[in-house]
């Protein structure tokens, strides 16, 4: 069973519990920025046909994600608790959530793509030895 969690929140007044919400909403959105300049530069590296480089990148992506997908599951975690963890609704923290979706598809379909182009280098590479020959 896993260990519960200390509750971040437990006496806190609740300016602090919305200046915490916001501290961990904001940490969800700037991971998350991070990760997707990770997927645009893989993007850059695949329309430049530098596959390792691409792989290397949308790693360092997902790493970046996630950190930012553990804050959110550590606050969604405290909500279900409930009592001084409740949420309540927060447009800032709906929004990092939204920021969070978003990237994780942007890394989805950036993978996607890297798969395509490479399948179409080693299609266009026999090509290539093909009529050399």
């Amino acid at each position: 069973m896993l260990e519960e969690e200390e509750n971040p929140m437990l006496g806190m007044s609740e300016a602090e519990k919305t200046e915490y919400i916001v501290e961990q909403a904001m940490g969800i959105i700037m991971a998350s920025g991070d990760a997707r300049t990770l997927a645009a530069q893989a993007r850059d590296a695949i329309a430049e046909s530098r596959f390792d480089d691409a792989r290397d990148l949308l790693k360092r992506a997902d790493k970046t994600q996630v950190e930012g997908h553990n804050i959110q599951t550590a606050m969604i975690q405290g909500d279900i608790r409930g009592g001084d963890e409740k949420l309540g609704y927060h447009v800032l923290f709906a929004h990092a959530q939204d920021t969070l979706m978003t990237i994780q598809v942007e890394i989805n379909l950036t993978k996607s793509m890297l798969k395509q182009a490479e399948a179409y280098a080693t299609r266009l590479q026999a090509l290539e030895d093909k009529l050399a020959n």
